[in-house]
């Protein structure tokens, strides 16, 4: 049988398209002759491409089929189809990812694992992890105002330093270190002295602190003697013949007693006041006429006469 020409060029036109399509579709990382499933899902923004993977634990198991623009929920939604020998549950997330440091991203399924299998068509929910060149994108602000901050410390203290160096030429800046020196090497001197110092007393600070160690162990004896004598016992004691002289002057105060009656009875005070002047007078009568008084056995009396004024006044 004679194969025509035109029958021929047909058959290699074919051919050609046939192998095309395939290169094409092998270049996307399509294959024509394996079957998959197709799963949907939804992002509040789009982050994704045709040729961004589909993956489980970092291994490719798929790949995005369609990306589309929501109008009535304002998300995108997007579907992609996966191996059928992958088995993951319905209630999974597929996870927006970030797989390169130029900013790639891909979905990542990450099984719930929870005993309920996905079917072809199903809807599986989303979550987006933000990636290091969005974290930096978020926290620029930050480290922007932190390095503006750091700046305008170091130039303040920058400033404060050309203050304190009142001659900004290269002697003023050497005197300066001169000085500084000179001071650094006046405390290395002081803190020599003071070693020397040290070194000189040091049989004169051991025996202060031996002299202190004995103080405390004496101090410690006489404080175990205080408690062996039963001081707590002494000063309750102390603490009741206080108390018993509170209410002795107490009662003296109140007018109780023979003395409290002395001390408040203002007719025997007044009595006792009187016996003292007529007792008086008697021991003045006696000093100014002894001799009525040698004659006190005889039966010629002697009246008595009130001492006079100039008399008393003598007295």
């Amino acid at each position: 049988m004679k194969i025509s020409r035109e029958v021929k060029t047909a058959v290699l036109v074919i051919a050609g398209i046939a192998f095309c399509i395939y290169l094409f579709t092998y270049l996307k990382g399509e294959d024509l002759f394996t079957s998959t499933n197709t799963y949907y899902t939804e992002f509040d923004y789009n982050a994704l491409s045709m040729a961004s993977p589909v993956t489980v634990k970092g291994n490719k198991i798929g790949k995005i089929e369609e990306i589309k623009y929501d109008f009535e929920t304002g998300k995108t939604k997007v579907s992609f189809n996966v191996t059928p020998d992958l088995k993951f549950s319905k209630n999974s997330v597929v996870r927006l990812y970030q797989d390169g440091l130029m900013g790639g991203n891909a979905l990542a399924i990450v099984d719930a694992e929870d005993g309920t299998t996905a079917q072809a068509g199903d809807f599986i929910k989303s979550e987006v992890k933000p990636g290091m060149i969005t974290s930096l994108e978020k926290n620029f602000s930050g480290i922007s105002d932190d390095l503006g901050s750091t700046l305008r410390s170091s130039d303040t203290l920058l400033t404060n330093l050309n203050a304190l160096v009142e001659d900004d030429s290269e002697k003023g800046l050497k005197r300066t270190i001169a000085e500084l020196n000179s001071t650094l090497k006046s405390f290395q001197n002081l803190s020599y002295s003071a070693n020397n110092l040290i070194k000189q007393n040091d049989e004169k600070i051991a025996s202060m602190l031996e002299n202190f160690e004995k103080t405390s162990a004496e101090f410690a004896i006489l404080s175990k003697g205080l408690n062996e004598a039963n001081l707590a016992q002494s000063i309750k004691n102390l603490d009741e013949m206080i108390l018993k002289f509170t209410e002795l002057a107490s009662g003296l105060e109140a007018g109780e007693g023979s003395m409290g009656k002395l001390l408040k009875d203002e007719k025997l005070y007044d009595n006792l006041e009187n016996a003292t002047k007529e007792l008086e007078l008697l021991l003045l009568d006696i000093k100014l006429h002894p001799a009525r008084y040698r004659r006190i056995l005889s039966k010629k009396e002697i009246p008595y006469q009130e001492p006079t004024e100039a008399e008393l006044n003598n007295n």
